[in-house]
């Protein structure tokens, strides 16, 4: 191999400019976005380095690491130097901390407003291309029990069957619900199925005094709370 061929690869680069060893020695902190990247897949091509390819990709997307998370291998792979095997690579990578994220809002944490909701829920929503929807069942200090998922598709009255909400919350002892579901369309606007369900379920909750504190509706960046916007 030539010394040209070989000066891209992360090993033959200045000390300063090897993010293996930056992390090493650093930490992983101090690494830009591209130079993650980079190390995930190793080396570049004749023309540039694996850091340079890496800010190229992620220049694509805005330098966004959501929107980055959602290219195919494909899509990946139409940029030069980029294989399979590193497309692949990528694509582990960015789902691992996708569920790392998701793990991190697990567990019982406390709801105390809609945002909290959204920073629970978008990791799960906000990125899907089609409609879900859930439901949070939370104990009388609005922790959440239990995440649930109702129904995958398109939102109609038809699909969610009150006795099963109810019985999952008599379940686990669960005082109040929140609603969730996701607009892939990125409009926060509820429909007039939206508002039938979340009456529907009201109802049903409140003969067993169960509270349905409220209903968001996520997107990719923000969020809509029916309790926020009095439409509850």
């Amino acid at each position: 191999m030539s010394e040209h061929t070989s000066s891209f690869s992360i090993k033959n680069w200045s000390q300063d400019d090897q993010p293996r060893e930056k992390l090493r020695d650093k930490g992983r902190t101090v690494l830009s976005d591209a130079e993650l990247v980079a190390i995930l897949i190793g080396s570049g091509s004749r023309e540039e380095s694996a850091v340079d390819l890496s800010k190229r990709i992620l220049a694509s997307v805005d330098n966004n690491l959501n929107a980055l998370g959602k290219l195919s291998i494909k899509q990946l792979m139409a940029f030069k130097g980029i294989g399979e095997a590193k497309a692949i690579t990528i694509a582990a990578a960015l789902e691992l901390g996708r569920r790392r994220r998701d793990e991190s809002n697990s567990g019982l944490k406390k709801i105390q407003s809609s945002r909290s909701v959204f920073e629970v829920m978008q990791p799960i929503l906000g990125e899907l291309p089609h409609e879900e929807f859930w439901i949070l069942y939370l104990n009388n200090s609005n922790k959440i029990l239990v995440k649930n998922q109702l129904s995958k598709g398109g939102i109609t009255g038809t699909l969610v069957d009150v006795r099963l909400v109810l019985k999952k919350a008599l379940e686990v002892g669960a005082t109040a619900l929140v609603l969730c579901h996701n607009h892939p369309s990125g409009t926060l606007k509820p429909s007039r199925a939206d508002k039938e369900i979340t009456q529907k379920l009201r109802t049903a909750s409140s003969s067993l005094d169960i509270k349905v504190l409220d209903h968001l509706i996520i997107t990719e960046k923000d969020y809509l709370s029916f309790a926020d916007e009095g439409l509850l």
